[in-house]
């Protein structure tokens, strides 16, 4: 198992902006692409974004692309979500995993856009 500890969430208005990070405890993390996901209140949890393992391809969302922004640090342990744009229908908590996997869930961060 891999733990996974998300954060940088908060509240931020329509349009703002705001970057997450994810880091997690083992060096293992770099052979492991990565995603991001998150889940609305009364949703099931979605995919947001994916890296591969050398951040040479990326994958959104069509919810979020062209305003989302993943990339990783291998060398910190670190996935990186830069959101801007924000729009009220992205407040979710938020997590990242191991697309795929049977790795347990972090407890995630929260980002709420409301004006």
């Amino acid at each position: 198992q891999v733990q996974l500890v998300e954060s940088g969430g908060g509240l931020v208005q329509p349009g703002g902006s705001l970057r997450l990070s994810c880091t997690a405890s083992r060096s293992i993390f770099k052979i492991f692409p990565m995603g991001w996901y998150r889940q609305a209140p009364g949703k099931q949890r979605q995919w947001v974004a994916s890296i591969s393992t050398d951040s040479g391809t990326t994958n959104y969302a069509d919810f979020v692309e062209g305003r989302f922004t993943i990339s990783r640090d291998n060398a910190k342990n670190t996935v990186y979500l830069q959101m801007n744009s924000l729009q009220v229908e992205d407040t979710a908590v938020y997590y990242c995993n191991i697309p795929g996997s049977e790795n347990s869930w972090g407890q995630g961060t929260q980002v709420t856009v409301s004006s």
